[in-house]
């Protein structure tokens, strides 16, 4: 035992230690040499141990539950409460899985009504008024246990009292996640008192074996049912959450505490394992697998093999039994559904089928995508558990449903369900214009294929001569009436045509379920050569404008071409282009050999005040640009007076430099606001400018640019700091609020600390779509520094790296590690719905834990 800055720690050293308790180091344990060690039965019990016990009656008869009075966890035979033999023959006993995770952290196994049923049916009629179906408790009550290793909980707090053993072990399996199945596994091995009707003294005061060396008698601070099933569940829990001991990974484990046994290296699968070895730290040799429940040799242990015996004789399949996953996306694509998610099944490390059904029609696959997300959470079955499929789409809204196929005991198991609408069918368009064109017939016009998400082919026929055309053209307009499709489905083409009149028709091509589509047919008459070089005309007719976005409409085209021409739009020096294309029968009439379609109507974002927007048709061939006028606009930025509004939510201060935080925003404007410190009576102005993107949710029409984080040095004693609120037109300057802050004398800095390795903890905790993608918050520390450390946000394989140097007083009052491990950033992301996942970067040695992962759909 050592001590370290008054925290108790434990080295286990000695291979015959019973059990150690580290991290909050209540237990003493008592140490000898390995030459000393009896065993005393604990987990190897010699032929003359186990034939002096029969002899002396330590091992109660058939009749009354067959228990032996200390180290039941390696009696090699036992009796069930019948008095029959167990089996002798183990099936499915795998050293380095002895039970999942899923399964042995289980804080809802049972309710403390099915324990005491299962208690009352292994024991039946008690002997002697002791047995743990009859037996009531008392404990004490117990706060939440925290990990001063990692800072992890351990066990939440446990109301004490007198109470039967059920209720007992369901309060310590629902505190500390431990599944009552394990804890009852656990008090059979260890003493018999699942099926004991005459269990001794020394059975209940040894219940769960813990704090008994294997070489010393007990520690009588933890005697007694109570104590024993309190203080077992929470050293079991401690393994994982105070990262104590073994962990999941690589190591030695012997077949007996003679080293001359010897043993084998073991790759340990998760933590449930490991805890086991850490709890009972010996292996079954061969000889003990052989045989069952009994008597194996000189070199043989029973405890682990007997946990794994019990468990599956009372309770089925350690690894427990139907499949599980999750579904993270069910989406409509261009002729498919899009099914995403993983799945496991607890009987198997293999990948496992899931089927997919989009209403009636079934389509199997295998879910056998590498997932690393996945098998850090489940270690023992590995990360080949994903799946992303897509399977054909159909017409009309189905429901969608995937199912998690069993490989062994148990049922297929519904993942998830959700109402989609097949994007299949046949394509659809405008065949926008047709018009003579030197040489022929320009046409235009935009056509979507729904089964594609690409560009699809169109035929335009001019009289009797066709040509396929790909509608791969950028139109913003159509992404944004069919956003799932994208931009690239226009076309565009001069189609040759000698001089005559001619019936113009469009066909979209079908590809997949339904049929070709007649987009239209126009009449087009070509006309003859006309003399080049001409300068193109049109006229700018009128400018309109909404809050501050100005709409230019007009008309323009070029007498050398019949096709339609550009227009440019200038707001000081700022040129937007536009295509005067939009039918105009008036311009038609009066050009009757160019055609309907060239009008413009184009628009363009104006700042605040008066701006002038001047129009250019722009020529097609030789000659100059035309100016079709200029035109004046005002964008008035309105005051109605009100308020600003804001919080000043925090001061916080370092030596004597404090940091002053908050927000302000004036809901008559987008533009960031003064706010006016008040710092003992002294002034100081500063700009809400900081990007508040939580702000920026809640008040959309302002944007998030309205944080304020400012420091300045306070004098030594009590300073009070005010904050008003400027209004940036008419109104008020209210009061945010004052905070006040005591800054001590200067004292010499500690000494850093050094790196021990720790992990990083931290917590993501919201994200919200915002302009451009999503934005985050969180925070993060390395609890061997306090300076800010990275915090790596990933969607899919793409991640961004962030620094987590934001001020959260919150973190630093919980952690006492300084204020400044906060983040806030905004990630980047296309429309749709995404899973972000962030990750703690450890600042030294030591992992780069999972924080949390969150979805997100951005519209």
């Amino acid at each position: 035992m050592a001590r370290a800055n008054g925290v108790t720690t434990l080295r286990c050293v000695a291979p015959v230690l019973r059990r150690c308790r580290g991290d909050n180091g209540a237990m003493r344990l008592r140490h000898v040499r390995p030459a000393q060690a009896l065993w005393k039965g604990w987990r190897y019990v010699a032929t003359v141990a186990i034939t002096a016990l029969l002899v002396s009656g330590g091992v109660v008869s058939a009749a009354h539950g067959s228990v032996a009075p200390i180290g039941a966890d390696v009696t090699p035979t036992e009796l069930d409460a019948a008095g029959g033999a167990q089996p002798l023959a183990l099936t499915g006993f795998n050293p380095t899985n002895l039970i999942s995770d899923d399964v042995f952290y289980d804080g809802n196994a049972m309710s403390a009504a099915q324990i005491q049923q299962f208690l009352d049916q292994k024991i039946g009629a008690c002997s002697n008024g002791q047995c743990i179906n009859v037996l009531s408790a008392s404990i004490s009550s117990r706060a939440a246990v925290i990990s001063q290793r990692t800072g992890n909980l351990v066990c939440n707090a446990i109301q004490g009292g007198t109470m039967r053993v059920a209720e007992l072990i369901y309060r310590a399996q629902v505190a500390c996640g431990i599944s009552a199945k394990a804890i009852l596994v656990t008090l059979q091995k260890e003493q018999g008192l699942v099926t004991s009707r005459a269990p001794s003294d020394r059975n209940l005061r040894a219940a769960m074996g813990q704090a008994c060396p294997d070489t010393a008698p007990c520690d009588p601070a933890f005697a007694g049912i109570g104590p024993q099933i309190v203080s077992g569940t929470t050293q079991l829990k401690t393994y994982r959450a105070g990262a104590f001991s073994r962990q999941p990974g690589i190591h030695f484990i012997g077949y007996h505490p003679n080293t001359g046994c010897g043993g084998t290296s073991l790759d340990l699968s998760n933590y449930a394992t490991t805890a086991l070895y850490n709890y009972t730290p010996y292996q079954p040799n061969a000889a003990a697998l052989n045989a069952g429940y009994g008597l194996g040799d000189g070199c043989s242990s029973y405890g682990n093999r007997n946990f794994y015996n019990y468990y599956t004789d009372w309770f089925g399949s350690t690894q427990g039994g139907n499949p599980f996953g999750n579904i993270e996306l069910i989406e409509s694509v261009p002729g498919s559904f899009r099914v995403r998610g993983w799945a496991i099944d607890p009987n198997t490390t293999a990948p496992i089928e899931v089927h997919v059904y989009a209403g009636a029609n079934g389509y199997p696959t295998v879910a056998n995508i590498n997932r690393p997300d996945v098998g850090q959470a489940y270690p023992a079955s590995g990360s080949q558990h994903g799946f992303d499929v897509r399977i054909p789409a159909q017409a009309g809204t189905l429901n969608v449903c995937i199912y998690a196929i069993n490989t062994g005991p148990g049922t297929n198991v519904l993942l998830g369900c959700a109402p989609r609408t097949g994007m299949t069918g046949s394509p659809f368009g405008s065949f926008e214009a047709a018009a003579s064109a030197e040489g022929g017939v320009a046409v235009s016009g935009w056509a979507i294929d729904p089964d594609l998400a690409g560009p699809s082919e169109v035929h335009v026929y001019v009289g009797a001569a066709g040509k396929a055309l790909r509608a791969d053209i950028a139109r913003p307009d159509v992404a944004a009436a069919y956003p799932a499709y994208g931009a690239g489905h226009g076309f565009r083409a001069t189609i040759p045509a000698s001089v005559g009149t001619y019936q113009v028709c469009a066909y979209a091509i079908n590809v997949g379920a339904g049929a070709t589509s007649n987009l239209g047919c126009r009449s087009v008459t070509v006309a003859g050569p006309v003399d080049p070089g001409r300068a193109p005309l049109g006229n700018f007719e009128a400018l309109t404008v909404a809050g501050n976005v100005a709409t230019a409409t007009g008309w323009a085209l070029d007498p050398d071409t019949g096709g339609a021409i550009k227009v440019q739009l200038n707001v000081a020096g700022a040129i937007t282009e536009y295509v005067a294309d939009k039918a105009r029968p008036d311009v038609g009439a009066a050009y009757p050999q160019h055609g309907v379609n060239h009008g413009f109507a184009g628009t363009v974002t104006l700042p605040t005040g008066q701006s002038q927007v001047c129009a250019f048709a722009v020529n097609s061939g030789s000659g100059g640009n035309t100016a079709l006028g200029c035109r004046t606009a005002n964008v008035a930025e309105v005051d109605r007076g009100r308020d600003p509004i804001g919080f000043f939510e925090s001061l916080s201060v370092s030596g004597n430099v404090a940091t002053a935080s908050g927000w302000a925003l004036d809901p008559d404007t987008s533009s960031s606001i003064a706010v006016h410190l008040y710092i003992n009576g002294s002034g100081k102005e500063i700009i809400a400018s900081r990007a508040r993107p939580d702000i920026g949710a809640a008040y959309p029409a302002t944007g998030p640019n309205h944080g304020f984080s400012e420091q300045f040095t306070l004098p030594t004693g009590t300073s009070n700091v005010c904050a008003y609120g400027i209004n940036s037109g008419r109104g008020s300057n209210p009061f945010l609020g004052c905070r006040s802050v005591t800054v001590a004398a200067a004292t010499a800095p500690p000494p850093p600390a050094a790196d021990q390795g720790r992990a990083p903890l931290g917590f993501f905790e919201s994200i919200v779509p915002t302009a451009g993608g999503a934005a985050i918050t969180g925070w993060a520390l390395d609890p061997d520094t306090t300076a800010p450390i990275e915090v790596h946000v990933y969607v899919g394989a793409s991640g961004w790296p962030f620094v987590a140097d934001r001020i959260r007083p919150d973190v630093g009052a919980a952690y006492r590690m300084g204020d400044n491990h906060g983040f806030s950033a905004t990630v980047p992301l296309g429309p749709g719905t995404h899973r972000v996942c962030a990750y703690a970067i450890n600042s030294g040695a030591g992992a780069n834990p999972l924080i949390g992962c969150r979805e997100v759909s951005i519209p």
